[in-house]
């Protein structure tokens, strides 16, 4: 069973900076990609960034362009998003995605991961 645990989620201020973390565990293939969606009350969810298991792919959402950054370190079995210059649109709960693949598979759709985590919420105060 693989599992994915977010953390790294709270209460910013507008301009302020936070960085998410996701945790994989549990029996899973030897490359997958990661992704970050985010989904705000009333909203649909929405991609934010993506990595592929190389690093060598990396996709971002419209509103992630240029403040947020996505990376991961394979040894740790850990993905990460940087988040810069926050705003209060940027509240929502954010969720991490695995889907399994080749070294270079990535994608910004929700339907093509495979395992997800339950999430963790950011809030930004105006």
């Amino acid at each position: 069973q693989v599992r994915l645990v977010e953390s790294g989620g709270g209460l910013v201020q507008a301009g302020g900076s936070l960085r998410l973390s996701c945790a994989i565990s549990g029996r899973r293939s030897s490359s997958y990609g990661m992704g970050w969606f985010r989904q705000a009350p009333r909203e649909e969810r929405e991609f934010v960034a993506a990595i592929s298991w190389n690093g060598g792919s990396t996709y971002y959402g419209d509103t992630a362009k240029g403040r947020f950054t996505i990376s991961r370190d394979n040894a740790e079995n850990t993905v990460q998003l940087q988040m810069n210059s926050l705003k209060p649109e940027d509240t929502a709960v954010y969720y991490c995605a695995a889907g399994e693949g080749s070294a270079h598979w990535v994608s910004f759709h929700g339907g093509d991961y495979d395992y997800w985590g339950r999430g963790t919420q950011v809030t930004v105060s105006s």
